[in-house]
């Protein structure tokens, strides 16, 4: 059995090179966080600092904030770098407030739900 040396734990482990920096993350539940990289385990449990999740329906946006963030590593997807000197968004994305993106969300989803329903009542109809 070989032991790695300090040096080799440090080069081996991707998300050293991400501390203290500004990333997005995305979760297996779809939600996006945004936050800075505090720390992180060999499970990939990773923990944000200021985080945010980023909450987008059709061109409208909100960043709600959630504080000091601790997430499992088993609902990370994808961790990536935020550029702090670029947008993070299109120009034609227009950021409101956190009620309205709720209820953007809700209209959404109810539409969604409809759109199911009524594919379900149409299915005896055979259009093959």
């Amino acid at each position: 059995m070989s032991w790695a040396a300090p040096d080799d734990i440090l080069l081996s482990t991707s998300l050293a090179g991400f501390l203290d920096k500004k990333l997005i993350v995305l979760l297996r539940d779809g939600r996006k966080l945004l936050g800075t990289l505090c720390s992180f385990d060999q499970f990939a449990n990773v923990v944000l600092q200021g985080a945010c999740e980023r909450v987008i329906v059709g061109e409208q946006y909100c960043d709600v904030p959630l504080g000091l963030y601790v997430i499992r590593g088993e609902n990370v997807v994808l961790i990536g770098e935020l550029d702090r000197e670029k947008d993070e968004l299109p120009a034609h994305m227009t950021c409101v407030s956190e009620a309205e993106i709720r209820k953007a969300e809700k209209a959404e989803r109810e539409a969604r739900d409809l759109k199911g329903t009524m594919r379900k009542r149409m299915e005896f109809l055979d259009f093959d």
